[in-house]
């Protein structure tokens, strides 16, 4: 009896992801372009191909129907914007400023609904405030000795 007719599909899956996450875990995180192919056992195939490149990343992960997930992240001096495109074609989007050890970002959910996040830090208190696409608020005051 083979392998793969003995272990489930999960099983035989997940041993393909795990070896995907081996090969990737021990490749330097120097900028560089890579993919990487699993086939599974029934021979269908899933690539990743993903390219950095000064702190930027681009990935595409085609899976193994063919479907395409994407991630496109971009860092400037004090700014951050990524979005996601799911396999059904839903997208979130994030962007972030930093400035002086404070936060704001607003991520944009695939049905246009934004949350806002800003953290405020001094040198004794931080205060983070989140307003969900709903308008709901949630707010947080740490405060410690200097």
């Amino acid at each position: 009896m083979k392998l793969s007719q003995r272990l489930p599909l999960a099983t035989a899956l997940g041993l393909s992801l795990f070896a995907v996450t081996l090969t990737t875990m021990a490749t330097p995180g120097y900028a560089r372009d890579r993919s990487t192919s699993v086939t599974g056992p029934r021979g269908n195939t899933a690539t990743r191909s993903v390219s950095r490149s000064a702190g930027n990343v681009s990935s595409t992960t085609t899976g193994f129907r063919g479907n395409t997930a994407s991630r496109n992240v971009t860092r400037s001096e004090g700014h951050t914007s990524a979005t996601a495109t799911g396999f059904r074609g839903n997208t979130i989007t994030r962007e972030a400023n930093r400035h002086a050890g404070n936060v704001d970002s607003n991520i944009t959910g695939p049905n246009g609904g934004v949350t806002t996040r800003d953290v405020d830090r001094s040198a004794t208190e931080t205060n983070v405030t989140v307003i969900g696409p709903n308008g709901q608020t949630y707010t947080r005051q740490t405060t410690r000795q200097p």
